[in-house]
């Protein structure tokens, strides 16, 4: 994280006795990345966060495997016709990954357990309803429209506020960070950058639960196990440092705009190994006399794209037959854009007064292939490949 934070109670300086009322020392937690010579955040914990009294393997989830995009084929997921149910830990669909990134769908109805990622940072992209993320850090209210990156090795669970909360989730080989044009060599947000601090919502306050015998569900590059630990590990009175989840919604990112098209780097919200994360939001229209106001055919010759259509209307794919909940996935060995007809209807829309684009989107972009998951198989249209020819 680019800013520093202070959370609950904690010493005057770092490293020092901190006693609890009863005249014992809460004991530190030094959460760090990079062997410590990144950022960090220093916890305070009522008992030892170290304190395990028992460890199991789990089995890992069925059809977790990938199968490569063969033949090779751009793709049109849709989400909306997979399965809804169960959390949005284990609950999670997957959809397409590489070596750098998993990408998985959910629809939860339940309260997930306790997890841990030790493999790397997660982004979780809320596509519809409200939840509760609560970890060591403190609780974030969350909902529509909300990123929430959630920091390798964080202890945290999801509990849904409505009856079904729909997501994304992009679990990183690495951690996620905003992009490094937009910050200053010291961390902070520059003027040019489409968001800021001020956009961020991080936990306000301590969250303490009582428990003894607590089992939290722990993902590393070995394969699932399960801790259990002494005391319930939401047990820290404070915190400071630069690492932490946090929320972000895709409403208060600021679009940058040409008079003519611009291209995806633009709509760049974060980064992680090998790839990127871009919000395609609601913006005036390309502004030169001449401007086509959609995008122009283009192939990524280093990146697959991945775009997972949000809200509002996609003019340049009328008739495609994506829509709210569809994914759209373009691998780098193909060349795509705008439907048979979609830029002379843009052009006319212009004419007749039409100066703001509706569309919502999340696109990732990855700089090695992208696979498919058994969510993808069991919820693609077949036909999307041709839908240019017709």
């Amino acid at each position: 994280m680019p800013y520093y934070r202070v959370v609950g109670e904690v010493p005057r300086k770092r490293h020092v006795q901190f006693k609890r009322p009863d005249g014992g020392l809460y004991a530190e937690e030094l959460m760090g990345e990079e062997g410590f010579s990144s950022d960090s955040s220093l916890l305070y914990h009522r008992y030892l966060p170290t304190a395990i009294i028992k460890a199991e393997t789990v089995d890992p989830p069925a059809n977790a495997s990938l199968a490569p995009n063969l033949p090779l084929s751009p793709r049109h997921f849709r989400t909306q016709d997979l399965t809804r149910g169960g959390d949005l830990v284990a609950g999670r669909r997957l959809l397409t990954g590489n070596g750098d990134v998993r990408i998985s769908y959910a629809s939860a109805d339940t309260a997930s357990e306790l997890y841990r990622n030790s493999m790397g940072d997660e982004c979780v992209y809320i596509q519809a309803g409200r939840a509760r993320f609560e970890s060591t850090y403190g609780a974030i209210d969350v909902g529509e429209g909300d990123y929430v990156v959630v920091p390798t090795g964080t202890i945290h669970r999801w509990v849904p506020l409505t009856e079904t909360v729909s997501a994304l989730a992009i679990e990183a080989a690495g951690h996620i960070r905003p992009p490094k044009r937009y910050l200053s060599k010291y961390g902070q947000f520059l003027e040019h950058a489409p968001y800021c601090e001020r956009d961020l919502r991080a936990p306000g306050g301590p969250l303490i639960v009582e428990g003894e015998e607590v089992p939290v569900l722990v993902r590393t590059r070995g394969g699932l196990t399960r801790l259990v630990y002494r005391n319930h590990p939401f047990d820290v009175v404070g915190w400071d440092g630069y690492l932490y989840p946090y929320a972000f919604n895709i409403a208060d990112f600021e679009p940058i705009v040409k008079r003519t098209h611009a291209p995806p780097p633009v709509h760049q919200t974060f980064e992680g190994p090998n790839f990127v994360i871009c919000s395609f939001c609601p913006r005036p229209l390309d502004f030169h006399p001449e401007a086509i106001p959609i995008p122009y055919n283009h192939h990524n010759v280093d990146s697959d794209e991945f775009m997972f259509y949000v809200g509002g209307d996609y003019t340049a794919r009328k008739g495609s037959g994506i829509d709210v909940g569809s994914i759209s996935l373009h691998p780098a060995g193909f060349t795509h854009g705008p439907q048979p007809g979609a830029v002379e209807a843009s052009i006319e829309a212009v004419r007749q007064g039409h100066t703001v684009t509706s569309e919502l989107a999340v696109m990732i972009d990855t700089f090695r292939p992208l696979d498919l998951g058994e969510a993808a198989l069991a919820c693609e249209d077949p036909a999307y490949a041709w839908t240019w020819a017709r």
